[in-house]
């Protein structure tokens, strides 16, 4: 059967799983950890970094790093979003092409879904390397709250990354799945999933059989312990400035080296009540006199400065329960997932909300990963009895007459599904009308976000009010959305299938994708000749320390000093092929270096 990986691509870090033996496992890393910091670097060399070797340099290139590039992904330049990210980023975000977001990395611009591909091949090499073989189809989750915009444009960094994403799956139903395998529950659930960089409450029907069928959705995608990070940074910065007159933000370095104590902060208040931040030569004086930075910060504190944030997800959660048509006690589990899940204030306030301790059975960081790695087990295997029953995380409509949204699909209704209503021209003898399919929560049809629009051509001329169209949108079970208008008195018709943009086109993709290729080459070429020249100098060393002994023993024979003239040829060819960066004449070598060592040691041992 074909392995399908499942991947968490998160704000903070990522997580790879797949399922073996009927068994869903997180595929560690080349360090042995479980999870992969999502982020990126470009060295001054030109050298790409993903992951923990990207995290650790971070510092002395704060502004080559990226990190939290998700929050970025499939937003246009002019969201506030993007404002609030251009404004605290070490990092320079600028404009794109098509009203996109790029990212500059050594005066090179790549684009968001760009970044995000590589996090994903990262996830790809390590399943890779795991399993043995190559690894193409995957399935990706994404926050429940995504738009379709933004969902393409995860879809979009899987293809640069080589990865043929099969399906994009909700964190908060991941989470789901992983929680009910295999353990033949029916019960009514709500996964409260505060990330690091997104927040998601779904409630969920569990039932006996394998069917998870989720009732309603709701979130904020910019909302997670990247703004928890940022309110201890803003009060670092604004007590330094208060002691010093000086303006950390201004400075990346600085900057890199507060976004990095305060995540440890945050973390360590989870378990201690009060925390040292200590930043010796954070920054020096107008008189060259070097500033340091020491400040104790209290769980208290940490819980004011977030307090506001935590009753946001309150809120939310709230909302849904309302949408979903449920009371608190017909909620019989709440599972908490995510990162910031672990901090005792938020773990309360879920407590607080819903009567009730919250689940922590599950890993707070690997169950979203887990769930993915089930989803795609399921999609190709005609055994795994499972069923899903996702629903639409936002509105979906048409902008009328006055720019109001008019609702065709309300928002958590059960996909696939299909939904027909009838309109009427708005102006006498109208011709055609044009038809902006939308995405979205309010009347207001500019505050939401446009997938796509078509025209109707060729009406007959009439009253205003007097030709009626009917408009008819269907969703499939991937999520894509087609949209069909007709005339209804001649059966005129013209339809759109609206797919998402994530802002790039195909050429741009396809350049990137061969871009990605390449890099891995060149990263699988530098692995390979690392690994050679490592075993290819231990071996040298160990001949080196053999050679006088070696030399003493079998220098009155012309036979020994054959053997020895032949083993410095080899130990010399050897040595240029690593000067070369050869790593196939390197791993050519080897065979020879073995062979002379295992030959020398033979010659010692015997005397």
């Amino acid at each position: 059967m074909e392995k399908v990986i499942g991947i968490d691509l998160g704000t903070t870090n990522s997580c790879v799983a797949i399922v073996e033996n009927g068994t869903p496992v997180v595929i560690p890393n080349r360090g042995g950890y479980k999870t992969t910091p999502s982020m990126v670097a470009v060295t001054e060399a030109g050298k790409r970094l993903v992951g923990h070797i990207a995290k650790r340099q971070a510092i002395t290139n704060a502004e080559n790093t990226v990190y939290a590039a998700k929050r970025l992904i499939g937003r246009k330049w002019n969201s506030p979003q993007v404002k609030n990210a251009v404004a605290t980023s070490s990092y320079r975000i600028v404009e794109g092409p098509h009203n996109d977001v790029r990212i500059v990395l050594r005066d090179k611009e790549f684009s968001v879904p760009e970044i995000s591909a590589m996090v994903l091949q990262e996830m790809k090499v390590i399943a890779e390397d795991y399993l043995g073989e190559a690894v193409t189809k995957a399935v990706v989750t994404v926050p429940a709250y995504f738009n379709d915009n933004q969902r393409q444009a995860t879809k979009d960094a899987g293809e640069i990354a080589g990865l043929d994403v099969i399906r994009i799956i909700n964190e908060p139903t991941a989470a789901a799945l992983s929680y009910g395998f295999g353990r033949n529950i029916e019960k009514t659930v709500a996964v409260y999933d505060f990330g690091g960089g997104t927040f998601d409450i779904s409630i969920l029907e569990i039932g006996a059989h394998g069917v998870f069928k989720v009732i309603a959705t709701a979130g904020d995608t910019f909302l997670g312990g990247e703004d928890v990070d940022a309110r201890i940074i803003d009060w670092l910065v604004s007590g330094f400035k208060e002691e010093h007159g000086i303006d950390l933000r201004q400075d990346r370095m600085a900057l890199q080296r507060l976004k990095d104590a305060a995540e440890k902060a945050k973390c360590e208040l989870s378990s201690v009540r009060e925390t040292e931040v200590n930043l010796p030569f954070i920054i020096s004086s107008g008189r060259n006199e070097a500033l340091h930075l020491q400040r104790s910060l209290t769980r208290q504190t940490l819980e004011e400065l977030s307090d506001d944030l935590i009753e946001r997800t309150v809120d939310i959660c709230r909302q849904t329960l309302e949408d979903a048509k449920l009371e608190k006690d017909e909620i019989e589990e709440v599972v908490l997932v995510g990162g910031m899940t672990r901090m005792p204030r938020i773990q309360q306030a879920v407590q607080q909300f819903f009567e009730k301790e919250p689940n922590k059975g599950v890993h707070p960081d690997e169950v979203v990963a887990l769930g993915a790695a089930i989803q795609g087990a399921a999609l190709v295997d005609d055994k795994q009895e499972m069923i899903l029953l996702d629903v639409t995380p936002h509105a979906l409509g048409i902008m009328t007459f006055g720019s109001y949204f008019e609702e065709l699909i309300p928002q958590n209704t059960t996909v696939p599904t299909h939904r027909t209503k009838i309109f009427t021209t708005s102006r006498d003898n109208q011709t055609a009308v044009k038809i902006l399919v939308m995405q979205g929560e309010s009347q207001r049809a500019e505050e939401n976000e446009l997938l796509g629009e078509f025209i109707l051509t060729g009406l007959r001329r009439a009253a205003k009010g007097q030709v009626e169209i009917e408009v008819t949108f269907e969703i499939n079970a991937d999520g894509i959305v087609s949209v069909r208008a007709k005339d209804l008195e001649t059966s005129l018709e013209q339809s759109i299938q609206v797919t998402a943009t994530s802002g790039l086109t195909r050429d741009e993709i396809k350049s990137m994708m061969d871009n990605a290729k390449d890099d891995l080459v060149d990263r699988r070429t530098s692995e390979e000749f690392e690994a050679a020249r490592q075993e290819a100098e231990k071996l040298i060393s160990e001949i080196e320390k053999l050679f006088p002994q070696v030399q003493q023993i079998v220098a009155s024979s012309d036979f020994g000093r054959d053997a020895i003239e032949k083993a410095k040829a080899i130990v010399d060819k050897a040595r240029a092929a690593i000067e070369r960066k050869d790593a196939a004449a390197v791993k050519e070598q080897l065979e020879g270096l073995t062979r002379t060592h295992r030959m020398f040691k033979g010659v010692v041992a015997k005397t």
